[in-house]
């Protein structure tokens, strides 16, 4: 069974291009999932793939690109549905 992390991260994380640069990131780290807005302005973040390349998304998102601003990252640690194939924006 291979590992999945489940994220919302709140802040200024909207109209910043987060989705984009996650994507961007998770594909550079080898990671399938999605990341989508919601509806009260925090960002969801789900992404399959080995432990250590997660850990290392969970440290980017801490971050995020330049002109977000994070306050919290609320990490859901889960076992991998493994029907993603690659890392998509969703609505």
């Amino acid at each position: 069974m291979s590992p999945a992390i489940n994220a919302i991260v709140s802040g200024i994380v909207q109209g910043v291009s987060f989705r984009y640069y996650t994507r961007r990131k998770a594909t550079d780290l080898g990671l399938t999932g999605f990341v989508r807005n919601l509806p009260n302005g925090t960002v969801e973040v789900y992404a399959e793939g080995p432990e250590t390349d997660l850990e290392a998304l969970i440290n980017w998102l801490h971050q995020g690109p330049s002109y977000a601003v994070v306050d919290q990252v609320n990490i859901s640690h889960c076992t991998a549905t493994n029907r993603y194939r690659t890392f998509d924006i969703t609505r």
